[in-house]
């Protein structure tokens, strides 16, 4: 077979592409210097425990494949989403304390019922829940995926107006 060359696109077309699916490219930052490493270190820590951006609720029995494509797609949706806390459920229980947070993004309806079991109705009513579907069923079905892709832009709305 021959394989024909791949071509690749400029950057203003790709921003053009991007700006049409409503991502925004981050880019990563330099750390910074060691002396003033420990003091950001713990300024961070802080801020994290008082409030939590996002949590994504997953089923225990997720593939590597269906991890790799949800670490992609909440990657493609910026720092807020690619840095979101996850917790999976097994046996219809969370595995661990769920951290109370602005926006959870939950994959399927069994991890909708162990979050609403789990979280407080204050917590529930302040927070944006947005439901996709399970992960083997995005990995396998373009309307799932473009399901997941419209979850995405609800969360990242609701996490934009809560910054503002």
């Amino acid at each position: 077979m021959n394989a024909l060359p791949r071509q690749h696109v400029s950057a203003d077309h790709r921003a053009r592409v991007l700006r049409a699916l409503g991502v925004t490219p981050w880019q990563r930052r330099t750390a910074p210097t060691a002396a003033a490493g420990s003091e950001y270190a713990a300024a961070a820590v802080s801020e994290m425990a008082a409030s939590v951006a996002c949590v994504v609720v997953l089923p225990q029995d997720c593939s590597t494949r269906e991890l790799d494509l949800l670490g992609r797609a909440l990657n493609a949706c910026g720092a807020a989403l690619a840095r979101a806390a996850r917790v999976t459920v097994s046996g219809g229980q969370l595995a661990a304390d769920v951290p109370e947070a602005r926006a959870y993004l939950v994959f399927g309806e069994a991890q909708a019922h162990a979050l609403g079991r789990t979280l407080p109705a204050a917590a529930m009513h302040q927070a944006q829940i947005v439901l996709a579907d399970e992960p083997a069923l995005v990995l396998s079905s373009a309307g799932a995926k473009r399901r997941l892709w419209n979850a995405l832009r609800s969360v990242r709305r609701a996490l934009a107006a809560a910054d503002s």
